[in-house]
């Protein structure tokens, strides 16, 4: 890995010249797999790794159009791009993707092709055509034209503080502000902001929730949640299990949670704890500062990851090398954060908003445990295999965030401000978890209830986000905020039921640095042996390669959540 310029492999079916100018270019490749007669077990073999190469390709050059419009939502040659794909390619293939599922399924039966990742995959194609309709393809063309609207709204919205104009990344990092005069004025500015576009996104939610539960009926389901259930590949958990998430979170975590925002009221010697007052440190002291602009974050980066393990921050140069960073927060730019995969190179890019605070840390860390999964998994020659479940990639990047948290010497050269960022981030951890539930319970009721109006839907939000939010912040007069705070929540919008795995995969993530602070060799060992499995086998059977269970019961949790309060009592003693 010297040369930091990785190449992609060579393209055998494809061509190495070939480039995506129309569907008529397309249209022979699949029209070659649908009807090339196969006579043999490694002729299916060399098939399936054919349409891996074409699902690569398109997937990568999907990838780059969604990448560009992200990072500059204002471009109109970006935004025509993206939709170029959306609607003139994506329905396309999806008709031939489901004809050449249909064809993997008859093939592998009669030539017994089984095992070495094989069973997994066949399981989510017997899926995938189980539940695929043509009907939906517009459906989904509709649906990501939607998305891109919302898109376009939130990642155009800024606020002006003291004569500058400010994104809302920049903004938000004045709720850490020492003066509480500061941190309210920006919380007002940044809730009003929000609160003027409800409308707009209640009538694009409508239609977004529409479209989906008509997918659900068109595929034979009740409502979408069941659907995507399917969708996703949930062969390992249930509904029911994901109502036994919410309830032991509310039991064992929430508890927890309202006595650290008590001991802040206390500690601030405040009368009524406001929504403005949770992010500011307690103590009075100011915000801490990891590094000073993004190429300071992508060196810190790099000598922490190094500490880890010197081929971790050699995929960081790499990653550098190559270009694949956008990391600080602009006008224009999308909000959020990711990490995408890039299918046919295998160096994934990087995208967030950072400005210079420890959760633009957390961040940067979580996407580069999602990079260094795809660093792991590149060499797998069918990208079935190297496309894990959520439940899988998210534990690739949360546990990032502890192994890491272990040398974050690197951006804190002072003991006290290394361990007040542990601190704030464990925190951070346990605050969240309610939050994911709030989030997941809330999506279960939208779509078991579909032909809800937009006050029905503000009443579920308030009465499910009460049941899971501390009793010590005190929102009298911003009520209506809050009933619309579920709006911030891009998963919603975007990527619908994808936000319980955050939760399931932090508890393994805290068992994985449990294992890591134990014995850090064979922790690391044990992550990045889950790591390299790819999607190759079980969730269960991958959380177990990294020594840890895929379990979110409430004994479990409640087992969990007193390691993390003795952590945080250490750290505080």
């Amino acid at each position: 890995m010297s040369n930091r310029i990785l190449e992609r492999r060579k393209r055998g079916f494809l061509g190495e010249d070939f480039k995506l100018k129309s569907w008529d270019l397309v249209q022979p490749f699949y029209e070659n797999l649908k009807n090339r007669e196969i006579n043999s077990k490694e002729e299916l073999e060399k098939w399936l790794k054919d349409r891996s190469e074409l699902e690569s390709y398109l997937s990568e050059n999907m990838a780059w159009r969604y990448i560009k419009m992200t990072c500059d939502t204002s471009d109109q040659e970006n935004q025509k791009a993206y939709q170029f794909f959306v609607e003139e390619i994506s329905p396309k293939t999806a008709i031939y993707s489901d004809e050449l599922n249909k064809k993997s399924l008859e093939l592998a039966e009669k030539f017994g092709l089984s095992g070495e990742g094989y069973d997994i995959m066949l399981r989510g194609l017997r899926k995938s055509v189980e539940i695929f309709r043509e009907a939906n393809i517009e459906l989904d063309t509709k649906i990501s034209l939607k998305q891109t609207e919302y898109q376009g709204i939130t990642g155009g919205m800024t606020v002006e503080i003291n004569g500058e104009e400010m994104t809302m990344p920049k903004a938000a990092t004045l709720l850490q502000a020492v003066k509480r005069e500061t941190r309210e004025n920006a919380w007002l500015k940044i809730s009003e902001r929000r609160y003027a576009e409800r409308d707009k996104l209640d009538v694009i939610f409508n239609e977004l929730r529409d479209l989906r539960h008509q997918e659900a009926l068109n595929a034979d389901f009740q409502n979408f949640r069941d659907y995507m259930f399917a969708a996703m590949g949930r062969f390992d958990y249930t509904p029911a299990d994901c109502f036994d998430f919410h309830e032991a979170v509310a039991e064992t975590v929430l508890p927890i949670v309202n006595e650290m925002v008590f001991d802040r009221k206390t500690k601030m010697n405040l009368g009524d704890l406001r929504p403005w007052d949770l992010k500011v440190d307690a103590e009075g002291r100011t915000p801490l500062k990891p590094f000073k602009d993004g190429a300071d974050l992508l060196n810190k980066t790099e000598v922490c990851f190094e500490k880890i393990d010197p081929k971790l921050s050699e995929y960081v140069k790499i990653m550098r090398a190559m270009g694949h960073f956008d990391v600080e927060s602009r006008k224009g730019k999308a909000p959020g954060g990711y990490n995408y995969p890039l299918e046919e190179i295998g160096v994934p890019f990087i995208f967030m908003n950072a400005t210079d605070s420890l959760r633009d840390l957390v961040t940067m860390v979580h996407e580069g445990g999602h990079a260094i999964h795809s660093f792991e998994v590149r060499n797998y020659p069918i990208n079935a295999f190297r496309n894990p479940t959520m439940e899988v990639a998210e534990l690739a990047s949360m546990s990032m965030e502890l192994i890491s948290m272990e040398h974050w010497d690197t951006f804190f050269t002072d003991e006290k401000e290394l361990k007040r960022a542990k601190i704030e981030h464990l925190e951070d951890i346990l605050t969240v978890l309610p939050w994911i539930a709030t989030v997941d319970k809330f999506q279960h009721w939208i779509y078991e209830n579909p032909t809800h109006s937009v006050e029905e839907r503000k009443s579920a939000w308030n009465r499910i986000n009460e049941e899971f939010s501390d009793n010590v912040t005190d929102w009298t007069g911003f009520e209506h905020f809050r009933a619309y705070s579920w709006q911030r929540q891009l998963h919603i919008f975007e990527v619908p039921f994808y936000y319980i795995e955050y939760g399931m995969a932090q508890l393994g993530a805290i068992s994985v640095w449990r294992n890591y602070k134990k014995d850090p060799k064979k922790g690391l060992e044990g992550y990045l042996a889950a790591l390299k499995l790819g999607y190759t086998l079980t969730i269960k059977e991958i959380y177990e390669a990294a020594g840890i269970k895929f379990d979110f019961s409430k004994a479990y949790i409640a087992e969990l959540m007193d390691f993390v309060k003795a952590e945080l009592a250490e750290l505080k003693a």
